[in-house]
């Protein structure tokens, strides 16, 4: 049988009355836990294991199987379409990859332009769902076979590249942001090291043993550091926020976005592919593409409508990018496509090479449910537009409880720690003081999510190498990543001697 004749069958399977039920429960879920901060598509899909096991009891074991699987794979890609929501309304990233969303789409909601901003974020989700589903489908064994051929070396030094580039894009000052990208960097290292078991930078707290939670950080400094904001500049805005008559975004609006929501969700595709990257560093990379090209970069971090299109198409892709390497390789590329993998096997069902061969209906129906879902999120998430963007209306008196709600619910759910409390209260203190004095949290916040990936594979090259740190340069697609990361932080600085004017984003 061909592709398209194994698609079809999939589609048949997807189109049964139960998983359609199914697609449009995960796809459901999968948006309030990505509007819930500190929630996170890893947790999701992690508590709903164990209630999709009940909920397909009276099915054959592969029906049961397949109807899970496109539940859980609803809720992952659906996270991603919510996680914007609270990002632009209410500068609270729903989940990790809808950091960058808050540069410029909290911005947008300021301008009264909300509306525009959820409206093309949905668009741009979709455009990147259908084409990330297109290349699964045609290009899931060559563009794994290419991905899987990256060493440690390799992921260490796109590591590198990534916090080289998001330093040299974010904070009027570039000291600034390598301080920042350090700091993060040092941040991440507090915990028990895994490797010798040694305690590193916990000063004897036990909380501290698993180091510091991503998103405890993340929601402390931008949504409870907005929240000092507001209290302590009278920042609140009141009456100042044009009202939102219109919905949909104007034709200006689509031919501004329509580029960066296909570059975006090519890049985020290819960046999903990567283990390890994910939707974080595709929706930062994107960002900063799209600075970088633009002819008018001054309009980022003040509410451009395509730092908004950009990342939010790309961290959708990179979630369709990230199924390849699990359904064709058995090897997952993040935290939630690793929960799904279990999911897997606990129906006995091990993705890998043979998992087209030995269960076609389960994984043909997967990918022909990512349409229907991504068709469901769209229909969903446009009529809603409007709901969604009358929050930003909302008075800062009402407005301010509601976000330290969404922030203290969302990390309590996660960490069931009054630890983490007190640490998001603190962070926000601490995220007020530096935006404050203009120190960047983007660099930050990215240094804190690799730091643990980045020692890992630094690591893993250096075992290989017998502690000989050219293995970095022996390695041509390593030395590549470096030289770009090199330049990418050299060139502003020759620019800048030269006495050319670099701008670079004030949004931290």
């Amino acid at each position: 049988m061909s592709t398209v004749e194994y698609l079809l069958h999939g589609l048949g399977t997807a189109m049964q009355w139960h998983n359609l039920v199914f697609v449009f429960f995960g796809v459901l879920i999968g948006t309030v836990v990505g509007v819930l901060p500190g929630i996170g598509p890893m947790s999701g899909v992690a508590l709903l294991i164990p209630i999709t096991a009940t909920m397909t009891s009276g099915l054959s074991p592969e029906e049961a199987a397949t109807s899970s699987i496109i539940l859980l794979a609803g809720v992952y890609y659906g996270a991603m379409y919510g996680g914007s929501t609270t990002s632009i309304l209410l500068n609270t990233p729903g989940e990790s990859s809808s950091v960058v969303t808050t540069l410029d789409g909290y911005q947008m909601a300021k301008q009264g332009r909300a509306g525009a901003a959820l409206a093309i974020s949905a668009i741009g989700s979709f455009a990147a769902g259908i084409i990330s589903l297109v290349g699964l489908i045609f290009l899931a064994r060559p563009l794994s076979a290419v991905a899987i051929k990256f060493g440690p070396a390799e992921y260490f030094s796109l590591m590198v590249l990534g916090l080289l580039a998001i330093s040299g894009l974010a904070g009027k000052s570039m000291v600034k942001a390598l301080m920042m990208t350090a700091l993060g960097l040092l941040l991440a290292t507090i915990g028990i090291d895994s490797v010798s078991g040694v305690e590193r930078f916990t000063f004897g707290i036990p909380e501290l043993y698993q180091g510091l939670e991503f998103l405890t950080i993340a929601v402390g400094m931008f949504a409870v550091g907005e929240v000092f904001k507001t209290i302590l500049e009278r920042d609140h805005n009141d009456g100042e926020i044009a009202k939102i008559n219109r919905i949909l975004p104007t034709k200006q609006d689509m031919k501004d976005s329509a580029a960066p929501i296909a570059r975006g969700s090519i890049l985020g595709f290819f960046i999903g592919l990567l283990p390890g990257a994910g939707a974080i560093l595709a929706s930062f990379f994107a960002y900063i593409v799209e600075k970088k090209i633009s002819k008018h970069p001054e309009k980022f971090g003040k509410g451009a409508i395509e730092g908004v299109a950009s990342p939010e198409s790309a961290n959708n892709a990179a979630s369709g990018g990230a199924m390849i390497p699990l359904l064709s390789l058995g090897i997952p590329s993040s935290g939630t496509t690793a929960i799904l993998m279990g999911a897997f096997i606990m129906y006995n069902v091990q993705p890998g090479p043979l998992l087209f061969q030995d269960h076609p209906q389960l994984a043909w129906g997967v990918i022909a449910s990512m349409f229907v879902g991504n068709l469901m999120l769209l229909i969903l998430n446009m009529p809603l537009v409007k709901l969604f963007a009358k929050v930003i209306e909302t008075p800062a008196k009402y407005l301010i409880p509601l976000i330290i709600v969404f922030s203290v619910f969302g990390v309590y759910a996660v960490q069931y720690s009054t630890f983490d409390l007190l640490l998001i209260m603190g962070c926000g203190v601490v995220g007020y003081v530096l935006s404050k004095n203009d120190f960047p949290l983007a660099p930050l916040v990215l240094g804190l999510i690799l730091g643990p990936m980045m020692e890992n594979n630094m690591r893993r090259a250096l075992t290989i190498s017998n502690g000989d740190f050219m293995i970095f340069l022996q390695k041509p697609v390593s030395l590549v990543f470096l030289i770009i990361g090199l330049l990418w932080i050299t060139i502003p600085l020759i620019l800048k001697l030269k006495g050319r004017r670099v701008l670079v984003n004030e949004e931290g």
